[in-house]
């Protein structure tokens, strides 16, 4: 399954955060690559490093046209961290994960499938909704897509 990449924080030590668009966040070591792979010695210079980025459509994470890191390099071997916000994700992601519309879960909530300030709750114009609601309503997304 595609792991998309949502966002990046450059972290102390040579580490990256890492929040994946199912909610949850892992913490990857930059410095254990320079060992194998000499070109990701140039992320010592510091300003490089902070300069991460989420490559276009969440593939992964880039610095410039020569480092990049793919999404599954960093959800394979990244080490899963608990936030307050793991398990939060949106109903544009949440939608895509499960392939569902975003008016599919505005009635999910309207019909009480998904409990207002239990399951879901709408942040100005965004609404947010819980993992676990999502797993419970309509069951793992792995299963219930067809494979690409």
């Amino acid at each position: 399954m595609f792991h998309k990449v949502k966002e990046v924080f450059p972290l102390p030590d040579m580490r990256l955060c890492v929040r994946f668009a199912n909610g949850s966040t892992k913490q990857y070591n930059v410095g254990s690559l320079m060992d194998r792979l000499p070109m990701f010695e140039a992320l010592k210079d510091a300003h490089l490093f902070e300069d991460v980025q989420v490559d276009v459509g969440g593939y992964g994470v880039v610095w410039n046209d020569e480092l990049d890191l793919s999404c599954d390099e960093l959800w394979d071997h990244g080490i899963e961290v608990q936030t307050p916000f793991d398990g939060l994700m949106s109903f544009s992601d949440a939608s895509e994960l499960w392939g569902l519309s975003e008016s599919a879960l505005r009635k999910a909530v309207a019909y009480g499938k998904i409990i207002p300030s239990v399951d879901v709750r709408k942040f100005g114009k965004q609404w947010v909704v819980t993992r676990d609601a999502m797993y419970r309503e309509y069951g793992d997304p792995e299963k219930t897509q067809p494979a690409a």
